[in-house]
């Protein structure tokens, strides 16, 4: 049977339940090895890229506004906290996670602020 023969046949026998088990399932088997610390890093790294599209753009010239005040105040007060919490439980990937972003978003700041 040919390549073309064989996905044809796979597609024609999609359904949209034999895709949702599917999907349930894999979610299911997987969801389990996403530990709480791994959640916690990802949210660290969301609450980064927050600002980093607009501060990027600002700098490079692409637009004159600038991310609002209490947007940035609101996410580095919220990462001065999950900072201060990997220093007390010392987790060290927290800590370093957090700092760089710190330092790259200052240093995003200290460009457009010095140009």
């Amino acid at each position: 049977m040919s390549f073309y023969k064989e996905v044809k046949e796979w597609i024609s026998g999609l359904t949209l339940d034999g895709i949702r088990n599917s999907v349930t399932t894999w979610v299911t088997d997987h969801a389990s090895r996403i530990s709480a610390e791994t959640l916690g890093w990802i949210a660290v790294l969301m609450i980064h890229f927050a600002t980093i599209p607009s501060l990027i753009a600002a700098s490079g010239g692409y637009t004159d506004k600038m991310p609002p005040v209490d947007m940035v105040l609101f996410a580095w007060a919220g990462l001065g906290l999950l900072f201060a919490r990997a220093a007390i439980v010392k987790d060290m990937l927290n800590i370093v996670t957090i700092g760089f972003g710190f330092m790259v978003q200052a240093i995003l700041m200290a460009l457009m602020l010095f140009k």
